[in-house]
């Protein structure tokens, strides 16, 4: 890995620009919030190229000090010559312009892995690898995999529940090639109702393929059934022994388990907001600026399309001022903001859109409330059985040094 992205990383000062390079999908995925996905909408290159202009011409708009530019679809690798020569575009007017991002930047991309073997994937790879980023999605077991993430027919459509075909197979075959190149890099792992019952195993299960950091979370959708959020909490202690027990804390995270989930409030945090939508921007096919990909008429049951300008006109900013205010107090009821286990509780902006009563991006979506709940309370199993056994562990320690050191001490010469 780079310098770059260490300081990158570090300066917590970054720009997302997103590039909806089609709208397209080799996959079906029942939990998919891109409502809108079509074979139709790929994202023109002269589009892309005033996308680009416009940004590092404005130089003075966009003072962040790195920048991620971030691919997208549907499945982005579907469009790796456009992405190829958006990516070298990228670069040479960086160069070009002596701009301040140039050398502080990378290419990000979450892929659902089925195409990251093929020639053109892996050339790219190659000519990039030092600012470059690559997430596999793979959900688990194969059990669980299956069961959201599945092909679409070949006329574009979900398949009947009797035609239905996993793509376990056809992403696990990627995975130690991927590994390989991005060691180190975690897979993101989305839980919805149906699936509760394979969160321990399938955690396990990404353990045993070598992925070490797993990103997991409940959609924020209102799909939850009564009783849902109890079997979570079951799911999440059994996870918890699980990981404890066999000391897969040393070597593993999951984004699951925090020491900061769960308190009341930090003052300082009201202030912030859980997202950074109105502080990213994103482009379509037709040339329009979003604040965050959510805001496009493909990710939206029930709202209208928020646009915020496009790349002719560039950036209107008194269409993008509501984004620069939100914060959690300014979108959240009082029982939220005084909530006991406030801390980590999340929300996405567009959710909040999309589900809200009138169109604004001032009230808060709570479908997660009883699941955030529930994932405190395995939270604090889990770091009280840890602690309590480290402590013991540390007693044992202490009191195994006093005697290996009394025996050495009455050991003759």
């Amino acid at each position: 890995m780079s310098d770059y992205i260490y300081s990158y990383r570090e300066s917590g000062s970054s720009k997302n620009i997103t590039f909806i390079v089609t709208k397209d999908c080799q996959l079906a995925c029942k939990y998919c919030y891109l409502v809108g996905k079509n074979a139709k909408e790929r994202l023109p290159w002269e589009v892309a190229k005033k996308a680009i202009d416009y940004v590092l011409n404005h130089e003075q708009d966009f003072q962040e000090e790195s920048v991620v530019w971030d691919f997208i679809g549907g499945e982005p690798f579907l469009e790796i010559d456009l992405i190829d020569k958006i990516c070298d575009y990228i670069k040479t007017e960086m160069f070009r312009l002596n701009h301040h991002w140039f050398n502080s930047f990378r290419f990000n991309f979450s892929t659902n892995g089925i195409n990251y073997d093929s020639q053109k994937v892996q050339e790219f790879i190659k000519k990039n690898r030092q600012h470059l980023s690559i997430g596999i999605t793979i959900d688990g077991t194969r059990e669980k995999h299956d069961l959201n993430r599945i092909w679409k027919t070949k006329d574009g459509f979900s398949p009947k529940p009797e035609e239905e075909k996993g793509s376990y197979n056809d992403v696990v075959r990627n995975i130690p090639l991927w590994q390989e190149q991005f060691p180190g890099t975690g897979t993101k792992v989305t839980i919805s109702s149906a699936d509760i019952k394979y969160i321990k195993e399938s955690v396990l299960h990404l353990y045993s393929l070598g992925i070490h950091e797993v990103n997991i979370n409940v959609v924020f959708e209102d799909v939850w059934e009564e009783g849902d959020d109890k079997k979570f909490e079951e799911q999440l202690i059994q996870l918890a022994d699980a990981i404890i027990d066999g000391e897969f804390y040393t070597d593993y995270t999951c984004s699951f388990f925090s020491e900061n989930l769960g308190k009341p409030l930090d003052k300082k945090l009201q202030n912030q907001n859980w997202c950074g939508a109105g502080r990213m921007l994103a482009v379509d096919a037709a040339g329009n600026f979003y604040p965050c990909t959510r805001f496009a008429q493909y990710s939206l049951r029930d709202k209208k399309a928020w646009i915020i300008g496009n790349v002719h006109d560039g950036i209107d900013k008194n269409k993008l001022r509501p984004f620069l205010t939100l914060d959690r107090c300014t979108q959240s009821k009082q029982e939220c903001i005084d909530c006991e286990v406030a801390e980590g509780c999340a929300w996405c902006q567009g959710e909040n859109y999309d589900a809200a009563e009138s169109p604004t991006v001032f009230e808060r979506s709570t479908a997660i409330c009883k699941m955030h709940k529930a994932r405190v309370r395995a939270n604090n199993y889990y770091w009280n059985k840890l602690y309590r056994k480290l402590e013991l562990e540390g007693i044992a320690r202490e009191e195994a040094d006093k005697h290996v050191k009394k025996s050495n001490f009455q050991e003759p010469c």
